[in-house]
């Protein structure tokens, strides 16, 4: 392991306490669990906005009946959980308190539908982070960490600007040599910013020497971790130090450990991870000139949205492999396809994908979108009240985050109380709610 100068260390904490800096929020002396709580449901509803997630479960399903699945599960005593805490091998801290409570019961109770898909799509994101964090000799419990941060949505964006499923802030993900720019994104990159996110750890561990700390430092910045320390007083325990953090990374490591109880028991719970329509092998090729996803999944027959979430971090779905070669992961029964016609996809439609008057990004709203107006559906209005979020308004009319974002040229998930967002609700849906609309679709 390379050892690392003092003044590298002074230099990593002062650039990474601005650069990670996710929080927005001052500390105060109490915690609030409501708060806490948004959080936790903002992250686990983001995942719902997923191709293969969309595929292989009714998200309507995901919230319907989560208050009628928890009741009558047992409300087990303290010494249940911390026994159970205390069998899970880990080399970071688990310990038991009310807070370490109150999230155990969001993951094992009140959100069981989502952490139910969750838990099926560790199935192909937990191979990777554990291959990457063994090459660099980390701890294999720092695989939960992206269940915190994004809850394995490799295209999730917190409200500060953080993306991808370990949540890099765009001064970081430089830091620590991730491309970012108009095409590409590795962030959402789930191979370079796993990567990244374990060389950023080691680096941490380095300072701190303590894993907790670390936990903590990757979620508000080194310089926050060092605040807290100095405020109370030198203690360098986390739950010492636990009144002196921001707010929101008071519930980090508490969730932390919540999510390593729901995933060593979640049996117990009866919970069931959800198959994930993914393909369970895929491989990648270099590509070695400008492609579009499009190109690929039109003459090989492949789903765009699937081809979207193997390759999360092409923006707008162009590889612009001009100056470098890039990676495009395909399923694996496709590689030999795409060798095969290799030509052939490079040249279709070329001079239309690659027209810089269609080269727009793909959450936008074009006549050729893949979030065109759905036959059929029911034009509705929708005024934002205080409280609302996209993946509330979402799943309340039955489509998806992505829809509400391309039909209202969206970026992110801001939205301001008071604006109009138009709603394309299916007529299904439209009827049972007894919406009605002149505009309905054709």
């Amino acid at each position: 392991m390379k050892k690392f100068s003092a003044m590298f260390v002074l230099l990593l904490a002062a650039a990474v306490s601005t650069a990670q800096d996710k929080s927005t929020t001052p500390p105060d002396t109490l915690i609030n669990d409501q708060i806490l709580d948004q959080e936790i449901n903002g992250n686990l509803d983001s995942l719902l906005n997923l191709w293969y997630v969309q595929q292989s479960v009714d998200s309507n399903n995901l919230v319907v009946g989560i208050e009628s699945d928890s009741i009558g599960l047992a409300d087990y005593p303290d010494s249940f959980y911390i026994k159970r805490l205390q069998n899970i091998n880990s080399l970071v801290d688990l310990p038991y308190n009310h807070i370490v409570k109150n999230f155990i019961n969001v993951y094992t109770q009140r959100k069981k539908g989502q952490v139910e898909v969750m838990l099926g799509l560790t199935d192909y994101y937990f191979p990777i982070f554990e291959e990457i964090l063994d090459q660099y000799q980390m701890p294999q419990e720092l695989r939960f960490l992206p269940i915190i941060e994004s809850a394995l949505n490799p295209r999730a964006v917190s409200r500060a600007g953080a993306t991808g499923l370990w949540q890099f802030m765009y001064g970081t993900g430089r830091m620590y040599n991730l491309t970012i720019n108009s095409f590409v994104d590795e962030r959402r990159d789930p191979i370079a910013a796993s990567h990244a996110a374990a060389r950023f750890l080691k680096d941490l561990y380095s300072i701190y020497k303590d894993w907790t700390l670390v936990i903590a430092a990757y979620n508000c910045g080194p310089g926050n971790v060092n605040k807290a320390i100095r405020r109370s007083g030198g203690k360098r325990d986390y739950w010492e130090i636990y009144y002196y953090l921001p707010r929101e990374t008071r519930g980090y490591v508490p969730a932390f450990i919540a999510a390593t109880y729901a995933y060593y028991y979640h049996r117990d719970h009866n919970i069931k991870p959800q198959p994930i329509d993914i393909p369970p092998t895929t491989d990648t090729l270099m590509v070695r000139d400008m492609l579009h996803l499009s190109q690929v999944a039109e003459v090989l027959n492949i789903p765009v949205d699937l081809l979207r979430d193997l390759n999360p971090q092409y923006k707008m779905d162009i590889i612009p492999a001009k100056d470098r070669p890039y990676i495009l992961r395909l399923p694996l029964d496709a590689v030999s396809g795409y060798i095969d016609r290799e030509k052939e996809i490079f040249a279709y439609k070329d001079s239309v994908f690659f027209n810089p008057k269609n080269v727009i990004a793909p959450s936008r709203y074009t006549a050729s979108s893949q979030y065109d107006v759905p036959a059929g559906s029911i034009r509705y209005v929708y005024r934002v009240k205080s409280g609302d979020v996209l993946g509330s308004i979402a799943e309340r009319y039955g489509v998806s985050i992505r829809q509400l974002r391309s039909w209202n040229n969206i970026r992110r998930n801001l939205i301001r109380v008071g604006q109009r967002l138009v709603i394309y609700i299916p007529e299904r849906t439209a009827n049972r709610m007894g919406i009605k609309s002149v505009n309905k679709t054709s």
